[in-house]
């Protein structure tokens, strides 16, 4: 029997009584999605593949499910919970991470939350092919990360680097909450160490790290007034970085060299503030990487470099 849809609008309560198949639901909620205008950032780039997304997570199946899945009907409890996730999505304008709870970066699944930003860095990219040419996977000893968040970072570098001691640092408790719960997820409590610290504030100079990597704060004032409403549900904590958006990658620049080994490198996201980052350091001799499945504004710096 269908549920009583009082206190639903329409269109969900027609939809309520008239989609009966996961195929309806997908195609329903790709309409919904197109004709609300969401913005489609955090996981997908389309509507139809949104929509499936939410309603697959919300039946518990598999996102790549036999293809007779779609042809299932659903129960009167199923349609209620679909349609609970694309209303969010829609009027709410939540991230699909935020929902479904995962996110995928460097081909590993994380759990977030409306704790942490979202991962998406083209980092993702470097990390995957060993932060190749600039570092030699064997020589990698020890690596940071300042501002993990979800932890994402951090745990794909002890991936790839396998006998690495990896760092990682957040001023955010809640985010080191939510780092440690994929630290846990990944089996990797002994391999990568979390620490409450503002930038390189709270840890000790070693200089021995090969790599620092960073997805800092760099959305300037301008830029956060205009962005979608769906960046606006992340923590203003992880995106906000003053007029120019440089406000916390000048503290790192400014203290890198004493953190850093010889040979090291320093891996940092700036997004659209590299302009802004040039102006500010035209001596510095950034380099910008290219990257195959979209993205940019990372910068690459050799610690000779820095020290110089």
């Amino acid at each position: 029997m269908t549920p009583d849809p009082a206190g639903l609008p329409e269109p969900y309560r027609s939809a309520l009584r008239e989609l009966s198949t996961v195929a309806d639901f997908i195609r329903w909620g790709a309409s919904r999605l197109s004709e609300a205008g969401v913005f489609f950032g955090h996981g997908t780039d389309n509507a139809l593949d949104e929509a499936a997304a939410l309603v697959l997570h919300g039946l518990h199946l598999d996102p790549a499910p036999p293809a007779e899945v779609f042809g299932a009907r659903l129960t009167a409890v199923e349609k209620g919970r679909v349609l609970g996730l694309l209303r969010r999505r829609v009027e709410d304008r939540v991230p699909l991470p935020y929902l479904t709870h995962e996110a995928w970066f460097a081909g590993l699944s994380f759990y977030v939350d409306e704790r942490v930003l979202v991962p998406r860095s083209p980092i993702a990219e470097l990390i995957e092919t060993g932060f190749e040419p600039w570092v030699a996977g064997e020589g990698v000893e020890a690596v940071l990360e300042i501002g993990t968040g979800s932890g994402c970072i951090a745990i794909a570098c002890a991936m790839a680097f396998p006998h690495a001691r990896v760092d990682a640092t957040d001023v955010s408790n809640q985010a080191l909450d939510v780092a440690l719960e994929n630290v846990k997820r990944h089996g990797m409590v002994e391999r990568v160490h979390l620490h409450r610290a503002d930038v390189f504030q709270g840890l000790e100079p070693d200089g021995d790290y090969d790599i620092i990597v960073s997805n800092p704060p760099y959305v300037d004032r301008h830029e956060l007034r205009h962005m979608p409403a769906e960046y606006r549900r992340e923590p203003l904590l992880g995106l906000e970085a003053g007029e120019d958006g440089l406000e916390v990658v000048r503290r790192i620049l400014e203290d890198a060299p004493r953190f850093l080994a010889p040979g090291g490198i320093l891996v940092v996201e700036v997004g659209a503030s590299r302009l802004a980052l040039e102006a500010a350091y035209p001596n510095l001799p950034f380099y910008w990487p290219e990257f195959e499945r979209g993205g940019e504004g990372v910068f690459i710096l050799e610690a000779a470099a820095l020290g110089a």
